[in-house]
């Protein structure tokens, strides 16, 4: 299908784009880029008066070291977020479920933030987030990923709101963790995911933290599982009776690739996978 019409600016500053965006009011529509927002054009699931290119703002992309976390800046591409040593240093996470996102060519194009700020609920980076407590600054305050996303590809920022970057703690560094993805082909969404961190200690798991893709409107932490594996052995025994508990408190969608009665034993048996795998038992 042909998009509406609309007008289109590309500021090269920060500034800029802000002032496009104040003055489009709810018209306005920012593109960084494109992989999410193109197809909701063409099929007309999105029809914004004017869209406001970040392009071509330079501040807005690169990870930088901010001392006890990283600031990976909205419109680092994927790619970029793959090759970044600190991420892989500090993030490992990230940079495993990156890894799965769509094909090359995507990953080449679509942006960190903005696959974040799109807020799609079978998107494997928003889990993440939530697991990682990270935290989503944008061109007027700082949101925790618990308060950040809303509702099915809704997040809290306003019209007027650019997502500047996203800090992640380097807490995690040293903890184990997986991301594990069911989907009919490389290239496609997860029917559903997990993304686990998990810290050892003699033998138990000391602390455990859970984000869930496709398990309802929002990513949704397993906060049943983590308190169930926290304190208990670290063995795949351990890991398949606290993973029963994964489905707790989700609404799953039913669609043409699994009803949600599917997704939730899914989810059970790809959490007690993650856990086995971030634990390496």
């Amino acid at each position: 299908m042909i998009p509406g019409a609309f007008d289109y600016v590309r500021p090269s500053s920060l500034e800029g784009a802000l002032t496009a965006l104040r003055a489009a009011g709810d018209d306005g529509k920012v593109i960084a880029g494109g992989q999410s927002l193109l197809p909701l054009l063409r099929l007309r699931l999105a029809y914004p008066e004017i869209l406001v290119d970040l392009g071509s703002v330079p501040e807005l992309s690169g990870v930088r070291d901010e001392g006890s976390s990283l600031l990976v800046g909205a419109m680092t591409t994927h790619y970029d977020v793959l090759r970044d040593p600190l991420i892989h240093q500090h993030a490992p996470l990230v940079a495993a479920a990156t890894a799965t996102v769509a094909d090359p060519a995507v990953r080449h194009r679509g942006t960190f933030g903005g696959s974040l700020a799109h807020a799609d609920p079978a998107g494997d980076l928003p889990a993440v987030a939530l697991a990682m407590d990270a935290v989503f600054v944008t061109s007027s305050r700082e949101i925790p990923a618990s308060e950040f996303f809303s509702d099915y590809l809704t997040s809290a920022l306003e019209p007027d709101e650019v997502l500047l970057g996203v800090r992640l703690p380097k807490s995690y560094a040293g903890w184990g963790f997986h991301y594990e993805k069911f989907h009919r082909t490389a290239q496609a969404w997860a029917i559903v995911g997990v993304a686990c961190l998990v810290q050892r200690s003699n033998g138990e798991i000391s602390a455990a933290r859970i984000g869930l893709t496709n398990m309802g409107s929002t990513p949704i932490r397993a906060s049943a599982v983590e308190q169930a594996v926290t304190g208990g052995a670290a063995n795949r025994e351990a890991f398949r009776a606290a993973a029963e508990s994964a489905a707790e408190g989700t609404s799953p969608p039913s669609d043409l690739h699994g009803s949600a009665e599917y997704r939730r034993h899914l989810v059970t048996v790809l959490t007690a996978r993650a856990l086995s795998k971030a634990a390496s038992v």
